[in-house]
């Protein structure tokens, strides 16, 4: 029996993760759950999986998370704070650890994994996009093993030959026979509404995706596209790509959930119903296969695929996401953190749905060429970056 755990448990990733755990208890068992603040939602997967460790972030949050357990005579130790994310997450008895702690915020632990020589199934793409040769390097430093979680990474590794799945960071795309990786995207759901009228696109619309049914800063990432924008990021560096070695396909039925061309023409794809439960179950149980859960795919109710190029008038956000890439670290960085703070502010209703990209330009010009050099370099230039985008919120 392996000892999991799951950073970022009460969100969409870790509820699908208990999901597919839920199928298999003879094969895994919960080590340590971790959330914010999600008492409710914890005090019920604590009693369910009788976690040997329950972290909150809030430190108001576990006190009252300690008590209602110890009322219910659970033993589940409780801890708190930013650090106790980073002590279960490098626990001696774990074995995987999903790093499912959405934004900026999930780096610390999810890096601190990596430095245990953790197996990591990676859904937090935003610890590549912020530090993506630092964390590789680190991934291959401390042996730690890495699985990609997001639909389309988990695709495409799953496309990829075995020499290249074994070398994440470190592998010759070219090399293997690979000339492109092909990474699909739905387009949200405005990919067919008049550009004109994106500037009044609400929080409540924006968040209804199409397909897939993800947290509120996700489906706002996804309806702009940055979300693909740190998707191209994170490909990036997993499968050591360069530039003209990816290329973004909208594909509004997320069927295929990405691709792999090779060099005899030959296109390998993935496909399957859009749910996580099945990246998920790959990546648990690789390189065998488990039960997910997820209904197989009926190719006869599926229809017509169909293929688009991404406008960059309807998505700048993934324009400045591929600049920013080839611009180099800072500028990631920076372009992570200001979209941060820019999806908080719109779904507050203090920022405009096109602005979002204009907060994030303005960010990567103005910190793109910022000197880092470590991975505190880079979590203090996130606080700057995130300090500079609030002030000028106010403005």
């Amino acid at each position: 029996m392996e000892n999991l755990v799951i950073l970022g448990a009460s969100g969409s990733i870790g509820q699908s993760t208990l999901k597919v755990v839920r199928q298999h208890r003879a094969r895994w068992q919960i080590l340590a759950l971790t959330a914010a603040r999600s008492v409710d939602a914890m005090v019920r997967d604590c009693l369910e999986f009788t976690p040997r460790f329950a972290v909150m972030v809030d430190e108001l949050a576990a006190g009252e998370l300690a008590g209602r357990l110890r009322a219910h005579g659970c033993e589940t130790r409780v801890l708190a704070g930013e650090q106790a994310l980073c002590e279960v997450a490098a626990h001696p008895y774990a074995d995987s650890v999903m790093a499912a702690i959405v934004g900026a915020a999930g780096l610390p632990s999810t890096m601190a994994a990596v430095c245990a020589g953790k197996r990591v199934l990676l859904a937090n793409k935003e610890s590549l996009v912020m530090s993506g040769a630092l964390f590789m390097e680190a991934v291959h430093q401390h042996g730690a093993t890495l699985l990609p979680i997001d639909s389309e990474h988990n695709a495409i590794f799953q496309s990829l030959p075995l020499e290249v799945q074994q070398n994440l960071g470190f592998c010759d795309l070219a090399g293997a026979g690979v000339s492109k990786i092909l990474l699909t995207g739905s387009g949200g759901p405005f990919r067919y509404r008049e550009v004109d009228s994106l500037h009044g696109v609400t929080p409540e619309e924006a968040i209804a995706h199409p397909n897939w049914s993800m947290g509120p800063k996700i489906s706002v990432d996804s309806a702009t596209m940055m979300n693909k924008g740190l998707e191209y990021i994170e490909a990036r560096w997993l499968f050591n790509a360069a530039p003209e070695q990816i290329q973004v396909i909208i594909h509004p039925q997320s069927v295929i959930h990405s691709m792999v061309q090779y060099k005899d023409g030959s296109v390998l794809a993935q496909l399957g119903n859009p749910d996580m439960c099945t990246p998920i179950a790959h990546a648990l149980a690789y390189p065998a296969r488990v039960s997910s859960g997820v209904e197989p795919l009926d190719f006869f109710s599926v229809g017509e695929f169909s293929f688009l190029r991404p406008d960059a008038a309807r998505y700048p956000c993934l324009r400045l996401a591929i600049e920013a890439c080839a611009a180099g670290q800072a500028a990631t960085t920076a372009l992570n953190a200001a979209n941060e703070v820019a999806v908080e502010a719109f779904l507050q209703g203090r920022l405009g749905f096109m602005a979002i990209a204009g907060l994030a330009e303005r960010a990567c010009e103005r910190f793109g060429g910022a000197a880092v050099g470590s991975l505190d370099d880079l979590m203090a230039l996130d606080t700057q970056v995130r300090h500079q985008t609030r002030q000028w919120l106010e403005v």
